[in-house]
């Protein structure tokens, strides 16, 4: 007998969703209450259990496909794992029966069950989630337990005070951008980002526009400009202006905080590895933007003359 998986009552006012990851795939057995398919709604993320035991026989709806409730995700046979087991026993019942898998430290059965919320923190967090007891139910991990795990190793040491005179304000350490060959990097949004991404958008139409100023110290700056202003210009023939400490700035904070160098294209985020600036000039015939291409790679001298 085939059994359909299909969609749930996802909560009030929800009825889309995004099919997620599928933890099976054809053929795999599965018994009542295993995890088949994980749902992205624009609020929570669904858990697909099976409602009964047998082998996965057909997966009609691919990682991303939008489904809607009551949608037919695939099946499952409920005779496949019988008929595998008969099959099994009845080939050779004059042989003995394999010996017992021994504990050779592999990880246990139900490690490395965790909710969707747990998957994605663990994969950003690089934590292994067959090294971690679950709290949840049947032993899956849960976000409190990756939270747990990660606490230790980013909690900082322990530091003397410093005098008043030497104390530091700094802010917190970002997550730099990896080095890599591609110029681009494309990421599927989840459904709740597709949905968080058109809301800010028609915010960013029709509220009014913010603009914030903030004053930074720059008398470091502009005493090192001062001191190799003469030897800039014999060397490069250009005058060193500020214009270069602020695209090298502005480059380096793109690094620090790469999805601020990012686009949205379809359901996609693309991640720019290559850093154009553009320079606001006030000319004659009005305000005018020259874009410096490739900006990491210029020396201040480059960028001097690219702004004349």
């Amino acid at each position: 007998m085939t059994t359909e998986i299909t969609v749930p009552e996802l909560g009030e006012s929800i009825v889309e969703a995004t099919v997620g990851e599928w933890r099976v795939k054809v053929g795999d057995p599965v018994k009542v209450g295993d995890v088949i398919v994980e749902l992205e709604t624009d609020k929570v993320d669904v858990e697909v259990g099976a409602t009964t035991a047998g082998v996965i026989a057909t997966i009609t709806q691919p990682t991303g496909s939008d489904v809607k409730i009551g949608d037919v995700l695939g099946a499952i046979d409920a005779n496949g794992a019988t008929g595998k087991t008969q099959t099994k026993a009845q080939a050779d019942p004059g042989d003995p029966a394999p010996p017992s898998p021994t504990n050779t430290g592999e990880t246990p059965a139900g490690k490395g069950k965790a909710t969707p919320v747990a998957r994605r923190m663990a994969e950003a967090e690089g934590v292994d989630l067959a090294q971690i007891d679950g709290s949840g139910a049947g032993g899956r991990v849960t976000r409190q337990d990756i939270a747990a795990r990660v606490e230790p190793r980013t909690r900082p040491e322990p530091a003397t005070e410093p005098d008043e005179g030497e104390r530091v304000f700094a802010s917190p350490r970002p997550t730099p951008s990896p080095e890599t060959d591609e110029r681009e990097e494309r990421q599927r949004m989840s459904r709740r980002r597709r949905t968080i991404a058109q809301r800010l958008v028609e915010a960013q139409q029709t509220a009014a526009i913010l603009t914030t100023f903030n004053e930074i110290d720059m008398s470091a700056v502009m005493d090192m400009r001062r001191r190799r202003q003469e030897s800039f210009v014999n060397q490069h023939g250009v005058k060193l202006g500020f214009t270069s400490f602020f695209v090298k700035a502005c480059v380096g904070a793109l690094k620090a905080f790469p999805r601020l160098n990012a686009e949205l294209q379809g359901d996609e985020i693309v991640l720019k590895h290559y850093y154009d600036i553009g320079i606001a000039v006030g000319a004659e015939e009005g305000l005018v933007v020259p874009v410096i291409r490739d900006a990491d790679r210029k020396s201040f001298a480059d960028i001097e003359k690219a702004v004349r």
